[in-house]
This record gives C-alpha cells, sequence and structure tokens, in this order.
C-alpha cells in the first residue's frame, strides 16, 4: 500500500542503526527487504527474557546459522549488552547486521557499545507524500502520517493509545521520571510551542517545573525521536535576529491530538499551522532519504521579519503560507532574506491553483513543489 523511501542509500553491505519512534513502520519495512534475515525480535517476551539474561546465547545462535544470513536485531535499545556480540559478529565474523530501534536513550545512558562508528545510521520517519498512492492532504491534516493512523477510518483511538501509552507512559518509564504528572502536562505544554519558537520559562511556569527540568524534558523527547528543534539561521547576521529554535513533534497527528484542535478545516488558522508543519516533515524526510542531509533552519528578525524555512547554506528559503491566492504582504520575510543572502530559489509553497512568479519569488502550488522536492529538484 505504502511505498517507502528509505532505501538505505550509499549502506552497501555494512551494517546499520535504523531509529524510528513507535509505529513509524520499521519492522514491516525490514521483513519486506530483507525477508530471509535472521530475525531476533526483542519486543517479544520469551525472546526478551532469554537474551536478556544470558546475551551470548545471541552469539550463539548466529554462529549456528552456517547460511551467514544478515541478521536483525528489533528493538535493541530493550538489551544493550547484545551489542557487544553485535560487535564481535561483526568484527570477527564479518557477518553485517542490521538494527532498529525506537530510541538510543538508553543505550548512550547505559554507556552501552554503540559499535564504534562500524554501523551507518538511519531513520524512519512518518509517511510522507511520495510515500502514499492518492495522497489526501486534509486526512493527512487530521489524522497524521503514522502509517497505521493515517489507513484507519478512524483514528482517534488509535492517537488516544499512542499519546497514553507510548508517549505518556513507556517513554516516562524509560527516562525514569519520577513525577508522571508533569511530564503529561509537558507533553501537552510543547504542542502549544509546536511549529514556534520554544520560550523555556514559559513552559516550565505552566507545568510548575524548573526551567532546566523542561530542557531534559526537550532532551527526552529529541532523543526518542518524537520531537526536534529547528535552529535559527545566524550565518552572518547583518540586522538583529531571533535565536531560539523552534520546535516540531516528529508527526501532525501527535500534535493535533496534544492541542485538542478537533477537525482541521481549510482557511482555518489550525490548517494554516498544521499545513506548516506537514511541509516540515516533507523537507525532513527529503533531507533523511535523500542521502544529502542538507540542513534545515528558520529565519527571524527583531523587527518581525521571517522565513519559515532556509535549506542547505541559503540555497533555498521558503515561505508556507496555506492560503490560495498569495499577495505582495506575503513575500515580505523572503524579499528581506534576499536583500541580506545569496538565495538560489525563492519559494512560496500554498494552496494556489497553478504555479506563477512574483518577481525573483516563485509561487508553488503544494503538489508541485513536493513533486520536484522528491523529484530532487529543489535541492
Amino acid at each position: 500500500m505504502f511505498h517507502r523511501k528509505q532505501q538505505f542509500i550509499n549502506a552497501g553491505e555494512e551494517s546499520l542503526f535504523l531509529w524510528g519512534a513507535r509505529q513509524t513502520g520499521k519492522s514491516t519495512l525490514l521483513k519486506e527487504l530483507y525477508p530471509d534475515a535472521l530475525w531476533f525480535d526483542l519486543l517479544k517476551s520469551d525472546v526478551f527474557r532469554r537474551y536478556v539474561s544470558e546475551p551470548e546465547q545471541f552469539r550463539e545462535v548466529v554462529l549456528a546459522d552456517t547460511s551467514n544470513r544478515l541478521v536483525v536485531v528489533d528493538e535493541i535499545q530493550k538489551i544493550p549488552a547484545l551489542l557487544d556480540e553485535v560487535h564481535w559478529l561483526m568484527v570477527n565474523q564479518g557477518r553485517r547486521c542490521i538494527l532498529s530501534g525506537s530510541s538510543a536513550r538508553k543505550i548512550i545512558r547505559s554507556g552501552a557499545n554503540l559499535l564504534g562508528g562500524r554501523a551507518l545510521r538511519y531513520e524512519l520517519l512518518p509517511l510522507s507524500y511520495s510515500e502514499i498512492p492518492e495522497f489526501d492532504l486534509l486526512k493527512a491534516l487530521n489524522s497524521g502520517l503514522l502509517p497505521r493512523h493515517y489507513a484507519s477510518q478512524n483514528p482517534k483511538p488509535l492517537l488516544d493509545a499512542y499519546v497514553g501509552s507510548y508517549l505518556q507512559e513507556e517513554i516516562s518509564a524509560e527516562a525514569k521520571i519520577r513525577n508522571m504528572q508533569s511530564f503529561t502536562q509537558f507533553l501537552r505544554a510543547a504542542a502549544f510551542s509546536n511549529g514556534e519558537m520554544v520560550n523555556f520559562s514559559n513552559i516550565a511556569s505552566d507545568c510548575g517545573v524548573s526551567h532546566n527540568t523542561v530542557r531534559e524534558y526537550f532532551q527526552i523527547i529529541q532523543d526518542t525521536l518524537i520531537g526536534r528543534f529547528v535552529p535559527s539561521f545566524q550565518k552572518k547576521p547583518k540586522r538583529r535576529i531571533i535565536l531560539s529554535p523552534k520546535f516540531f513533534y516528529f508527526d501532525l497527528g501527535i500534535a493535533g491530538h496534544l492541542l485538542k484542535r478537533g477537525e482541521v478545516e481549510p482557511g482555518s488558522e489550525a490548517f494554516g499551522n498544521a499545513f506548516e508543519h506537514f511541509i516540515y516533515q516533507e523537507l525532513y524526510a527529503h533531507t533523511q532519504y535523500s542521502g544529502k542531509q542538507y540542513p534545515i533552519a528558520y529565519w527571524r528578525t527583531t523587527s518581525q521579519m521571517e522565513v519559515d524555512f532556509i535549506l542547505g547554506d541559503h540555497e533555498v528559503a521558503i515561505e508556507v503560507k496555506s492560503t490560495s491566492n498569495v499577495q505582495s504582504h506575503h513575500l515580505k520575510g523572503l524579499k528581506g532574506f534576499s536583500e541580506e543572502y545569496s538565495v538560489k530559489k525563492l519559494i512560496v509553497v500554498s494552496s494556489d491553483p497553478a504555479e506563477r512568479k512574483m518577481g525573483d519569488i516563485t509561487v508553488m502550488p503544494w503538489k508541485i513543489f513536493l513533486d520536484r522536492l522528491w523529484a530532487g529538484e529543489i535541492l
């Protein structure tokens, strides 16, 4: 049904980590790509119990596999000690291993073996426009782009379960958060900063915790891949600029559910916010899956000129407007940025019915923009 773009570009025959938040489809993808692999699923309680108590048995099972098959370990963060065995098998037996997981936090915090740079790192994200036949924008903005959620006719119970069981309970348990109530309040407070500059002090006040605790909570959700920051573009600014980062949850549906924003309809403020979030998800997915790994930043001056996304080393500047009729006043930020930096492409992504030029700025309907993005024609 979905045609995933993550194909491990440039991996060759190297071992690799595949990270991704829960339900992005890591196991499904790996089973499709490597149906004959020797598989260890650490979510199965009997498999977990065996190897957590005797990790050396993992090595013994792999050595007994004389066909030299690819080895897949799913949810590797549940038993970090297995990484020593994986390392030995890679170095001494030349075995190729793929290690998937929803969080490297437990591994990093435990000081476990990260294979000394011998395994490449990849990430699987929620679905993108290019992976979905007959893509439905309104469905994506309302349901989100986790595969089960997008495919469901009634995603609300799935979103309820994801936020309650995974975000609030499992992640807080993994991070050993003592004050569950404050973390739950933080998740919702962070949703109000979704797509906005983060004010750590305001969030701390809303949650009744310290400024440092809020920063720690943000680090937890970055480590567990459920949110990320977009930095301010700061290269030799002539104007005074805002330095605070912006924040985005990893999925539209999760952010909307935490915000309790209800049905997103065209023309509403919620539509505009969700539309910008959607374009960000597409840009971030493209950086990961194309292998280009270009940075994404935003630019805002203290005089309130802003550009939503700056790609690469100011090669492309993108403003996102959900309107179907972009006007000259929507171009203020792009014009200001182009006065300060040399820019190859100035683009407004909108709901306009046709592409058009407004001076040096191109107004692109969102479908045209995304088709060109995934064809490698934007950057």
